[in-house]
């Protein structure tokens, strides 16, 4: 004996959802089950006995279950639809898109974010270097992903973040200043932080911004 399937209504209570179809589905099962998808959509498996009649009141009798379930499907999917990657990404703070409107990838920004850097820093290090008293003997450009920047002192070597390409320019600037300093204090004492005064004067405003997302309006 095939299984048939047909499909009821139920109605909810929220005006959102309407009424709310339910594919039922006639099987040799002993109870009457009932369970929502993962698109939302919702389907029921009753006795084959089963009569219309009862697996409406069934139905009914779980109104509240289904518009739960099928209202916390809906939320999952916006959410999902917001993360999904954009044609827009951030360089400078400010929004932009590709000229051809295709999303980036990840290694796209990266290559675009090192080149924006690698075009900014000179005039950065030039400003920085004498208002922190500090020369670094080396500079790269590194895609770090929990760092903005870190410096080796017995070296005098700095790596920065490509990704600050998406933040303002002056957190390019801060970060900057912030590993010079390191050159000459490597702690985070009072004397770092009047160093990298120096040449920063709203740090604390930069590293707040900095924990922030990337501007992207």
């Amino acid at each position: 004996m095939n299984s048939t399937s047909y499909t009821l209504y139920v109605r909810c209570g929220d005006e959102r959802l309407g009424a709310v179809p339910v594919c039922v589905t006639r099987k040799r099962v002993r109870n009457l089950n009932l369970r929502v998808r993962g698109d939302g959509s919702v389907v029921a498996s009753v006795p084959w006995r089963t009569s219309r009649a009862r697996a409406q009141e069934f139905l009914d009798a779980h109104a509240g279950w289904i518009a739960e379930r099928v209202s916390r499907k809906a939320e999952r999917q916006a959410e999902s639809r917001e993360a999904a990657p954009s044609p827009a990404y951030a360089l400078w703070g400010c929004e932009h898109r590709m000229a051809d409107g295709h999303t980036p990838t990840a290694a796209e920004l990266d290559e675009l974010w090192r080149r924006e850097v690698e075009r900014a820093l000179p005039g950065v290090i030039a400003r920085m270097e004498p208002l922190v008293g500090a020369h670094a003997s080396s500079w790269q450009l590194r895609a770090m992903s929990s760092r903005w920047g870190s410096c080796t002192p017995a070296h005098g070597s700095i790596r920065i973040n490509v990704r600050l390409a998406a933040y303002p320019p002056e957190c390019l600037d801060y970060v900057v200043a912030h590993e010079l300093a390191h050159l000459i204090e490597p702690s985070h004492n009072v004397r770092f932080h009047a160093i990298v005064a120096r040449a920063i004067g709203n740090e604390r405003a930069i590293r707040a911004r900095l924990r922030q997302p990337p501007a992207t309006a």
